[in-house]
């Protein structure tokens, strides 16, 4: 018979560093409308700057969040926002003409 060990312990000091990560476009926190700003970037205020990234939509199959939340790692303080009210147009149909 096989003798079953368990280990039990935490890891510290776990840190993150982004290889392909790129520069983060910067914007005052005073003009900041999360509805006309690229999917992610830096928001600059007075006395902080804080990484932000945002799903485009509510669906996670439409919109793939990972690539945005991923360039906002190296930041110390990242927030990301993700929508919670759903809107597919008149008839469900999303075209833009």
């Amino acid at each position: 018979m096989v003798a079953v060990l368990h280990f039990t312990g935490f890891i510290k000091g776990v840190t993150y560093k982004t290889c392909l990560g790129e520069n983060l476009s910067t914007i005052n926190l005073d003009v900041f409308d999360v509805n006309q700003e690229r999917g992610y970037g830096l928001i600059k205020s007075p006395t902080t700057e804080i990484a932000y990234s945002k799903w485009v939509s509510p669906k996670r199959t439409r919109s793939y969040p990972f690539a945005r939340i991923y360039n906002t790692y190296d930041s110390s303080k990242v927030i990301t926002i993700i929508p919670i009210i759903k809107d597919e147009g008149k008839d469900g149909d999303i075209f833009i003409f």
